[in-house]
């Protein structure tokens, strides 16, 4: 039996029993950060609403669980991960059946938004009750089986969609989370342990500044392509917004540095060198594997004309792989440096998507993606866990909650960024890659048309419109040469939009490039053997 860490009281049960309920309800939260996207078509029917209205039932869930988990990590060390935890279960499940039974479109974003709160609620004591329960020389291989769960739910969340929505019924996406929050949280009341506490006056000032500062950053990042960057409503524009959360970032920065230890974030976490850099790490991972899907899934879908289930299942197989690999990453994590199975984790990513990047052409068959989707889910899988081993082993007690906090802002932070530099990337790519391959396609067609057939192509992308936009041939024209042309603009489409998207990719590797220096720049050493640091420990190492 795997002791556990001093001061942690089982009832004589092994720390191993901690995790059913920590992974079925992390498992919960990451599923829905992507099972609503599959849905989105059939909730704009059911409900006759926008795209940007429904887009929402996403963006909300979001939102509130980006902003609230510096809050939800604080709330755990001042009043224990297993309370936090169980609250967050009991919303999030009362959550999902509330979007199940939404009768509108505002109920169910309304519903959506609870739900990211109980999401926000949960994570971080996953990782802080880890921490704390397991010893350090155990730890990397109880990250290794959190790090699969997120893996597995990647892809989950799609394919599961899928087949609900065509077979049960779009609410049965919020329905399927009630049978399993239930028994998550009979198992989190029967095995999580009753942690100590820190009793320390709650930091209300840098509560409200982290909520602003966050929110705005967040809602002006992730829906500034909405509103094409431009205006929100009356003088509030995109970039106003995200200088004003800016601002006040800046400012709750500032109040954390006067405030010292009882910080809701104590800066001299990042001190710490390997916390700061498994932070950067952590922000760059979850921008590559936003950057990644968002081009990739539009490219199967509007390119190679795969149904959103098919397209969904293109990248099941290396979901798969990273579930199987994250594991024995996380135990390898415990017998070397946790940097070279990061570094080795970023450095397959950075090639898998950069041979990737090379098939993503209009003509290629589909089992040319899956070959190097696979080494994504290697990548991932050894990515993952050792990098959540990294960020928690400088960690004390008293400042688990926080230290995971901080680790998840920055992760979904990182994808927020992600989400809106790769859109703004595949933009305006498509402005430049849809005109040049109308311009070669061209050269197949009638002379009479070539010139308002490129012309065509380039004023809607110049429009923004991307793959939607291209050439009507005149209503004049013979049927055969209207015909030709149609398939010389669904060509010019096919192409231009596969370049882009080849194009876009090949930002995240670089950024997966700066995930791997940032390993590589961690202080080596084999994991601690014994209980997570005491408190002096980290302040010597941060000094």
């Amino acid at each position: 039996m795997t002791t556990t860490a001093p001061g942690v009281d089982l009832q004589g049960r092994s720390p191993w029993s901690i995790l059913p309920p920590l992974c079925l309800g992390f498992f919960m939260i990451m599923v829905d950060t992507t099972i609503v996207n599959i849905a989105v078509p059939t909730l704009q029917r059911v409900f006759d609403a926008s795209l940007v209205t429904v887009g929402w039932v996403n963006s909300a869930y979001l939102l509130t669980f980006a902003v609230l988990l510096l809050v939800t990590g604080r709330l755990g060390d001042r009043y224990g991960p297993r309370p936090v935890f169980v609250a967050g279960l009991v919303v999030f499940t009362l959550a999902s059946l509330a979007c199940g039974l939404a009768g509108s479109v505002g109920v169910l974003i309304a519903a959506r938004a609870v739900q990211g709160i109980g999401g926000a609620l949960m994570t971080p004591q996953t990782m802080a009750m880890i921490t704390r329960v397991f010893p350090a020389q155990k730890r990397g291989a109880a990250m290794g089986i959190w790090g699969a769960v997120a893996g597995v739910a990647t892809i989950t969340g799609p394919v599961l969609g899928g087949l609900l929505v065509e077979t049960a019924g779009w609410e049965w996406i919020f329905f399927v989370n009630i049978p399993i929050g239930f028994v998550a949280l009979w198992l989190a009341l029967t095995r999580l342990p009753a942690l100590p506490t820190h009793e320390r006056s709650f930091d209300v000032l840098g509560v409200v500044l982290s909520v602003v500062g966050l929110g705005l950053l967040v809602f002006g990042l992730q829906e500034g392509a909405a509103y094409d960057w431009g205006r929100i409503v009356g003088p509030v524009t995109v970039p106003l917004v995200i200088g004003a959360g800016a601002l006040v970032s800046g400012a709750f920065l500032l109040w954390q540095h006067r405030q010292g230890d009882a910080a809701l974030l104590p800066l001299r976490l990042f001190l710490h060198r390997n916390f700061a850099l498994a932070n950067v790490a952590g922000a760059a991972v979850t921008f590559a594997m936003t950057g990644i899907f968002f081009p990739f899934t539009l490219y199967l879908q509007q390119v190679l004309g795969l149904s959103p289930l098919h397209a969904a299942l293109v990248g099941l197989p290396g979901s798969l792989v990273s579930g199987v690999v994250a594991p024995f990453a996380g135990r390898l994590s415990d017998r070397v440096a946790p940097k070279w199975v990061v570094a080795s984790g970023f450095a397959v990513l950075a090639v898998a998507i950069g041979v990737l990047a090379t098939q993503v052409q209009p003509d290629v068959a589909v089992w040319r993606l899956v070959v190097p989707m696979l080494g994504f889910g290697v990548g991932t899988g050894l990515v993952f866990s050792p990098l959540a081993n990294v960020a928690t082993s400088g960690l004390d007690q008293r400042t688990a909650g926080a230290g995971a906090g901080a680790f998840n802002t920055n992760r979904q932070v990182g994808g927020v960024i992600g989400s809106a530099v790769v859109v703004a990337a595949l933009t305006s790519r498509l402005a430049v890659t849809m005109p040049a391959a109308a311009q070669d396609v061209a050269a197949t067609l009638p002379a009479e048309v070539r010139g308002p057939f490129v012309e065509g192509f380039r004023e809607a992308a110049s429009q923004g419109l991307g793959a939607a936009g291209g050439f009507d041939p005149p209503a004049d024209l013979p049927p055969d040469v209207a015909e030709q042309v149609r398939a010389a603009a669904q060509a010019a489409v096919d192409a231009g939009f596969a370049t882009a998207a080849a194009q876009t990719l090949a930002v995240t590797v670089l950024v997966l490039l700066v995930g791997v220096v940032c390993a590589l720049a961690m202080r080596g050493g084999r994991p601690e053997r014994g209980a997570p640091a005491r408190e002096d420990e980290v302040s010597a190492t941060a000094g």
